[in-house]
């Protein structure tokens, strides 16, 4: 892993920076986006000899989901100067993310996975990054940002635990842009996203505690909170009263809402008040139809929240948004391909009056409705 990174040369000159001048991105995210090959058929890696190509990386599949959604996000990172960082600039530059910031650096390689598809049990992944371009994103590329006015225009910063692991010069880069939303009074939003293949989960536990105590959103599955909060989750199923105690642990920590992403079982929200009293709220999710791939589903949970928090929705409506903007269940890999779109509109949901309660969103009915369509047509909700 590299420890010091060089510069990066800029994807674009400042007439497609231009382009971007006439609304400010919402959203800034950071990380190391990379191509992912998937087996074109399920069965082990070994059997394949077809294989679809993707953009994949989490923080870009944030930063695409929103943009469907209609928000502007914008992603900071570095591609190789090769076909595959050039596929990955036209692929976020298409669905509307700005990548002003999105450079590319001749020292490194653009990052691969090459992943099976597998409808039961866990898929076989391999990762080709070290030494990646993505993995030598630096604090310098941050106050490259910070210099264009990335940061002073947006709102929200997201954040996710696999850029720490990637390269000392990658956690610099995510110290950076938090001490820059500090100063900004941004509201930063961390994703646990452990990697068990990057680090050890002492080392993960170590470095990610931090970053989700200066956050204000962590969101994060029961095993990654409860890595983060120092505790052990229990072998059996966990309770509603543990996840609620979980949730109410990583709170204590610092930031004011904790997201337990459940997978099947939909999601819970934790939310600490003003007065300093402590609220749960679960949305129970859909119930999957056909067998779904889960990698890349978080993420589009993680998109639909940030998207319904930004638009004032209560949590139930943020929850439901998010559980409803996973890729739908359908056999086919959850990158960011798998998101639905929403239709143009002229401002929120909220302030155009047609999505006035979590109901909605659960039911599908209003601009909801319109927007999610084709992920509630692969699933039904849940009893």
């Amino acid at each position: 892993m590299p420890e010091e990174s060089g510069p990066a040369h800029h994807a674009y000159g400042s007439a497609e920076a231009a382009a971007w001048s006439e609304g400010a991105a919402e959203v800034v995210t950071l990380g190391e986006a990379l191509v992912a090959l998937v087996a074109a058929e399920p069965g082990p890696l070994a059997e394949n000899g077809s294989f679809l190509r993707h953009v994949a990386g989490a923080e870009a599949n944030v930063a695409v989901g929103l943009a469907r959604l209609g928000h502007r996000a914008a992603f900071i990172g570095r591609v190789g100067q090769d076909a595959f960082g050039t596929a990955i600039q036209r692929r976020l530059l298409g669905e509307g993310v700005d990548c002003s910031c999105l450079s590319v650096d001749p020292a490194g390689p653009t990052g691969i996975l090459i992943r099976e598809r597998r409808f039961l049990g866990a898929a076989e992944v391999l990762y080709y990054r070290r030494d990646s371009a993505g993995s030598r994103i630096s604090a310098g590329d941050v106050q490259v940002a910070a210099d264009r006015g990335l940061f002073g225009a947006t709102r929200w910063l997201h954040l996710t635990g696999i850029t720490p692991a990637l390269s000392r010069s990658a956690a610099a880069s995510v110290e950076a842009a938090l001490r820059l939303a500090e100063s900004a009074d941004l509201t930063v939003s961390f994703d646990v996203n452990l990697r068990r293949k990057l680090w050890s989960e002492e080392e993960a536990g170590h470095a990610l505690a931090p970053l989700a105590a200066r956050s204000d959103v962590v969101f994060g599955s029961p095993d990654e909170l409860a890595l983060v909060a120092g505790l052990r989750v229990p072998e059996t199923k966990p309770d509603p009263r543990f996840l609620t105690d979980l949730g109410g642990a990583v709170l204590v920590m610092g930031p004011s809402i904790v997201v337990m992403k459940l997978g099947s079982g939909g999601s819970l929200e934790c939310r600490r008040h003003r007065d300093g009293a402590v609220s749960s709220t679960r949305h129970a999710g859909y119930a999957v139809i056909q067998p779904l791939d889960p990698v890349g589903a978080g993420d589009g949970f993680v998109a639909g929240y940030i998207c319904g928090t930004l638009e004032g929705l209560p949590s139930e409506g943020a929850l439901a948004l998010g559980n409803a903007w996973e890729p739908p269940s359908r056999p086919r890999p959850a990158t960011s391909t798998a998101f639905p779109r929403a239709p143009r509109r002229s401002g929120s949901w909220r302030s155009e009056g047609r999505m006035p309660s979590a109901d909605q969103a659960v039911h599908g009915t209003g601009v909801v409705r319109d927007s999610v369509q084709r992920a509630h047509a692969f699933r039904a909700p849940a009893g």
